[in-house]
């Protein structure tokens, strides 16, 4: 069967361009030159294109030089083992890899690569959408190959792999992420016989990296319905194994009439909710986790029900752990840990009559995240109560409106006493130690409580006219 590349990749003429080039090169050497994989899986259903992915039935390494120098860029990045070189050549990354097939041993997490033909090739490939190929040499131009129907899989809309499922799930266990995550990126269906496999073969993710399971995660997670693939990982077992501190959520328990609401679910929802709102994986991130501390924290008590007091605190404990787990950079396990440990807070707020004080504190607390823990804040509000969502949503806008108000009258942005602790030690007469710093905390909490603005001279003349009730009162929280 022939494609017509040329209208297939209609409008991206520098593509086209690249294209013609490379398989000049391919012809040039004698190699069968394909593009396979995303590309021609994203041309077909109409997608940009960012990823330029190549097989040659040769070397693709001396290839990949050859063609570096055509395309004048460089330098190419090669990983001999793989028989694989990276083209960084913008706007695209065009990766060339010799025909090949990866299979993982029973305990190993490196797999064995031996190359290959072109339908060797393909029927190793993860998805049937991702086994097709279309040669690009001048004198073959457009010749298709679709050995495995994935035309009628896109158009279906449904995941199904070339081989079958457990066979092709144990070639590489990470296909498994990888198939949850089209389902969720795409809103495809993966087909029974995969899912069974799935469900079948779920223990066999332990033996990949965990930042790579992370990668397929926070795809999944970056889709516009993450709520998708994160109940498919429940479903599968794959969650239980990869994240069990979120299987743990599942669930709801009654006791003497009294039931809790099962806080998986409301946090799928709250994370669907935040990907409605914004693209910020860190706020994301948050929205899975922000409730993670509820099952160790849950008690029953018989007159007033189910309760799960300090969660927020406890969660923002686990998620240091978890974090690490995930293999996330330290600066966004912070700012996380600190979004699910004040998650409430604006909650509590925007429920009342908004005080400066409150405001201020808040503000103080979350600093440069205050914005990020808004917005998961906003998404965290599931009633199904439409009156109560408008009158929350409705309040949250005040509260904003409010921290606008009183960061800007009280320079609240980089919030600390406007006395130096060399000061307080001058005016008081004491040493350094922890009593400087309980003498900077009581000045600080009287800004935030509104009796003193957020101004040098005012903080100063308050110290001295409170000389004698400082002092005790900091000597006595020692």
């Amino acid at each position: 069967m022939k494609i017509d590349i040329d209208h297939l990749f209609s409008g991206q003429d520098e593509l086209i361009h690249c294209l013609h080039i490379i398989g000049q090169k391919g012809e040039n050497a004698g190699y069968e030159t394909y593009i396979v994989g995303g590309i021609v899986r994203d041309a077909f259903m109409g997608k940009a294109i960012t990823d330029l992915d190549v097989v040659v039935i040769g070397d693709a390494l001396t290839f990949a030089e050859n063609l570096a120098k055509g395309l004048k860029t460089g330098p190419v990045v090669k990983f001999e083992q793989f028989g694989t070189a990276m083209i960084p050549y913008k706007p695209f990354r065009i990766e060339v890899v010799t025909a090949r097939k990866e299979v993982y041993q029973q305990d190993s997490r490196k797999p064995d690569v031996t190359f290959t033909d072109l339908t060797e090739d393909l029927r190793r490939r993860d998805f049937t959408f991702n086994a097709m190929a279309i040669d690009i040499r001048p004198k073959h131009y457009g010749n298709f190959y679709d050995p495995f129907n994935g035309i009628r899989d896109l158009k279906v809309a449904v995941i199904r792999t070339p081989l079958d499922p457990e066979e092709t799930f144990y070639d590489d266990p990470l296909r498994m992420m990888r198939a949850i995550r089209f389902a969720s990126q795409f809103s495809y269906r993966i087909a029974d016989t995969a899912f069974e496999a799935i469900k079948k073969m779920a223990e066999r993710i332990k033996i990949i990296s965990m930042e790579r399971v992370r990668d397929e995660l926070i795809k999944i997670l970056m889709s516009s319905k993450p709520s998708i693939g994160l109940i498919l990982m429940e479903n599968t077992g794959l969650m239980p194994l990869i994240l069990p501190e979120i299987s743990a959520m599942k669930g709801i328990e009654e006791k003497n009439g009294f039931a809790h609401k099962d806080v998986f679910y409301h946090t799928i929802q709250v994370v669907d909710n935040v990907a409605a709102l914004t693209d910020n994986l860190t706020i994301r991130l948050g929205a899975l986790f922000h409730d993670v501390g509820k099952p160790p924290t849950k008690r029953f008590y018989p007159n007033q029900g189910w309760t799960f007091h300090g969660h927020e605190e406890t969660g923002a404990r686990m998620f240091e752990v978890i974090g690490r787990h995930l293999k996330l950079p330290g600066r966004q396990i912070k700012e996380i840990r600190k979004l699910i440990r004040l998650h409430l807070r604006p909650i509590a707020i925007a429920g009342e009559e908004v005080t400066d004080s409150a405001v201020r504190r808040l503000r103080v607390e979350a600093g440069d995240s205050i914005y990020n823990l808004l917005t998961l804040c906003r998404a965290d509000i599931t009633s199904k109560n439409p009156e109560k969502v408008r009158q929350y949503q409705k309040n949250f806008n005040e509260v904003e409106n409010r921290i606008i108000t009183v960061e800007e009258k009280d320079k609240l942005r980089a919030f600390q006493s406007p006395v130096r602790g060399d000061e307080i030690m001058q005016f008081y007469g004491i040493k350094p130690g922890p009593l400087v710093g309980k003498i900077k905390s009581l000045i600080e909490t009287a800004i935030l409580d509104g009796i003193i603005p957020n101004d040098y001279d005012t903080a100063k003349n308050w110290l001295m006219e409170n000389k004698d009730e400082l002092l005790k009162k900091a000597s006595e929280s020692q």
